[in-house]
């Protein structure tokens, strides 16, 4: 059962966009750290080095601190090395050996409810595209915005194609996708853990705080958003 501080989720309004970020919202971990972890473990980067400068990205993040584009710069190169069929092989034993264990039966739960009551479904994560679609795909959900990493003839090129879905950026990209969409924000939810997320759930009528880090978690019961708990 779905743990609130508040008002109830479940009454849900009909045909509205319920918007979710990913990692530690969805999903039990961070899915673009663990990958980084994952390449270490699978002796694809150097592991010391790597590491080290993947554990202080995150730091970085959690801390709202964040330089996304050295970030990416970092953590797209190890694409570059290999072909797509390499990358999928990998991303399958990733998802396998990280990614399953990450699953919540609560997310599952909350995503079902939005799709009971005839909305529609998006998550938006600043983590890169090749990483995050097969996890959005395995909950159900098809509709994605990501970072989006550039590809140049069949390969990934370790650049940044688009503005990053990153802070202000996910809001960026968003008002481009309602656009193309023609949809609105009428009605609208966002659930995010993180306090990167803060510009987003500004613009949502209905903002949402799952399991989040301590400034959101301070900024939600400041603005009376719903604290909500999807871990078992």
């Amino acid at each position: 059962m779905v743990i609130l501080s508040g008002c109830n989720p479940i009454g849900l309004q009909v045909m509205a966009l319920a918007i979710f970020d990913l990692d530690n919202t969805l999903i039990s971990g961070d899915s673009d750290h663990s990958w980084g972890e994952f390449l270490v473990s699978e002796k694809v980067v150097d592991a010391q080095q790597f590491k080290k400068s993947n554990d202080q990205f995150y730091a970085d993040y959690v801390a709202g601190s964040l330089d996304i584009f050295a970030y990416l710069e970092f953590s797209l190169q190890p694409l570059t090395k290999m072909s797509m069929t390499a990358l999928a092989e990998l991303h399958k034993r990733f998802m396998q050996q990280v990614i399953a264990p990450m699953h919540l039966a609560k997310a599952q739960t909350l995503l079902q409810k939005h799709r009971d009551a005839g909305d529609r479904l998006l998550i938006i994560t600043s983590t890169n595209r090749f990483i995050v679609e097969p996890i959005c795909h395995s909950l159900g959900v098809t509709e994605i915005l990501a970072t989006d990493a550039q590809i140049i003839d069949g390969r990934y090129s370790g650049k940044v194609e688009g503005v990053p879905t990153y802070k202000e950026g996910k809001v960026v990209r968003l008002n481009e996708w309602l656009k193309e969409q023609s949809e609105t924000l009428e009605g609208s939810w966002f659930y995010s853990d993180s306090i990167n997320d803060l510009p987003l759930l500004l613009e949502v009528d209905h903002a949402v705080a799952v399991d989040p880090c301590p400034a959101l978690h301070e900024a939600a019961r400041e603005k009376h958003w719903q604290i909500i708990s999807l871990r078992d």
